[in-house]
């Protein structure tokens, strides 16, 4: 999985949330174990150094200078390596006794606290601080403790809290993609079953693993609205198939009526004219019904057709041949396809498609005008396009074109309903692909564009070519079909 994505998913922003959480969180705790340890360590000095130098006091009462300087000799000869100072010096500040060589410079604070500079064995620099007793002639008394020892838990503390620092944002920034990665996937599930269901697959279900999170809910919830929606196509299929065998019978059967009705030899002209008219109207009921059963189907997944590898060349010359002979009629020229490629399918959808492409630009084409039909090759597509040069669609228009019943105000008083270019949209997406629109300027450019391996239902070796236009089985229903567009 691409590792930018990972970072761009709302779980691992969340985790980044967390990470600046937990690093404040973190920083907070560091600091306080710090300054306590920090402030324990020099309560423990204070109380150390207050207690000697007031031993010290008490020793110089009772035993006078010379039980101070014994005093100090003997603790510096038993405490080898202590950290505690003595200083012990007359009134012009010279050593008496201690292990400083002379009286160090330093600051003295409120507290009465002296602060210095001390030197240790190896030469360098160590801090130190203690307290001072003048005596009553003027001899000072200086008892301290080196802060090397607490400087260097300061410095253990502050590398600790940085190594524990950088762990923990690293921990953090780990977990976050491993958990934004076990997210994604669940989700990617999702959005791949959607796909499946969306491209006709309505038996697909979400995928639940059994632990009852708010994955599994969802998927739960997901799946009955599935269920639901699948009780639903199928009332819908059956209700339209109800509408197919109760209306389309009688409706044939009335146009039957009117035809032999428009045979008798004893009808005027004028009645004749009527029921001439009469059986147009109801050609053009049936084509509309069956145009917007079809569109139902494949919108709702539910058309059961034979996929097959269809052979694009041979299927644009029978469209071709269907379509040259109408369109010469009105002094059209349509030109044949051009170009190869071929695709999976349905190859009675896909031509049923063309052919209200090429109905549409020979209905509305001028005469004397020209109408090609052409075949690109565009490595993962195909597309099939149809240009004309009549009234055209305006670009505001292309999208509301493909609605069900909708008219262009130039083309309105045409024969047609607005279901032609519908059912080549439901066609287009049932394939996987798409219809587009473009200008010739004048006139539209239509073209169907089909992806070469959309995924369709298995079937086995490819097909033979179709045959001419005649022999095609659905050539006949598509044929009225095409009034609808």
């Amino acid at each position: 999985m691409n590792p930018l994505r990972l970072i761009r998913t709302s779980t691992f922003q969340l985790a980044w949330w967390y990470m600046g959480i937990f690093g404040a969180s973190a920083l907070i705790l560091v600091g306080y174990v710090w300054w306590a340890t920090s402030t324990y360590l020099e309560q423990q000095t204070n109380i150390a150094v207050e207690a000697e130098i007031t031993g010290l006091v008490e020793q110089y009462r009772q035993r006078g200078i010379r039980g101070i300087e014994n005093l100090i000799r003997e603790r510096l000869s038993t405490s080898s390596g202590s950290s505690t100072i003595y200083l012990f010096v007359d009134s012009d500040l010279k050593p008496l006794a201690g292990n400083l060589p002379a009286w160090p410079q330093g600051t003295l604070d409120g507290a009465g606290w002296y602060s210095f500079t001390q030197v240790d064995a190896d030469g360098r620099a160590v801090p130190a601080r203690g307290q001072v007793f003048i005596l009553s002639d003027g001899r000072r008394l200086l008892v301290g403790q080196n802060q090397a020892r607490l400087e260097a838990t300061r410095e253990l503390i502050n590398n600790a809290s940085l190594w524990a620092f950088g762990i923990g944002i690293v921990l953090a920034l780990v977990g976050g993609m491993l958990m934004s990665y076990s997210v994604t996937r669940r989700i990617d599930a999702i959005n791949r079953t959607s796909r499946e269901i969306m491209a006709g697959g309505l038996q697909r279900r979400m995928p639940v693993r059994g632990v009852n999170d708010e994955f599994d809910q969802l998927a739960g919830s997901l799946n009955a609205m599935l269920d639901r929606i699948d009780q639903l196509i199928e009332g819908v299929r059956a209700v339209a198939d109800n509408i197919a065998h109760d209306l389309r019978t009688p409706l044939t059967r009335l146009r039957g009526r009117l035809e032999t009705l428009a045979g008798r030899r004893d009808l005027d002209d004028a009645v004749r004219a009527e029921l001439g008219d009469c059986l147009g109207e109801s050609d053009q009921l049936l084509a509309t019904f069956r145009a917007l059963l079809r569109i139902a189907r494949l919108e709702s997944g539910t058309h059961e057709g034979e996929w097959q590898q269809v052979d694009l060349p041979a299927l644009l010359h029978d469209a071709w041949e269907l379509y040259a002979a109408v369109a010469e009629e009105r002094d059209i020229r349509v030109r044949p396809a051009t170009g190869s490629g071929s695709v999976r399918g349905d190859a009675d959808l896909i031509f049923q498609a063309v052919s209200n492409l090429l109905d549409n630009a020979v209905k509305y084409s001028p005469a004397g005008s020209e109408v090609s039909l052409e075949l690109a090759d565009r490595g993962a597509d195909v597309a099939i396009r149809v240009a004309d040069h009549g009234p055209g669609i305006p670009a505001a228009e292309h999208g509301k074109v493909m609605d069900r019943f909708y008219r262009v105000a130039a083309t309105a008083a045409l024969p047609g309903s607005g279901l032609g270019l519908s059912l080549v949209r439901a066609i287009a997406v049932h394939h996987g692909g798409r219809l587009e629109f473009g200008d010739n300027a004048p006139g539209l450019v239509a073209m169907l564009v089909l992806p070469k391996s959309p995924g369709g239902p298995e079937t086995g070796a490819p097909a033979p070519r179709p045959g001419a236009a005649a022999a095609r089985e659905p050539a006949a229903h598509t044929a009225a079909e095409q009034v609808v567009g």
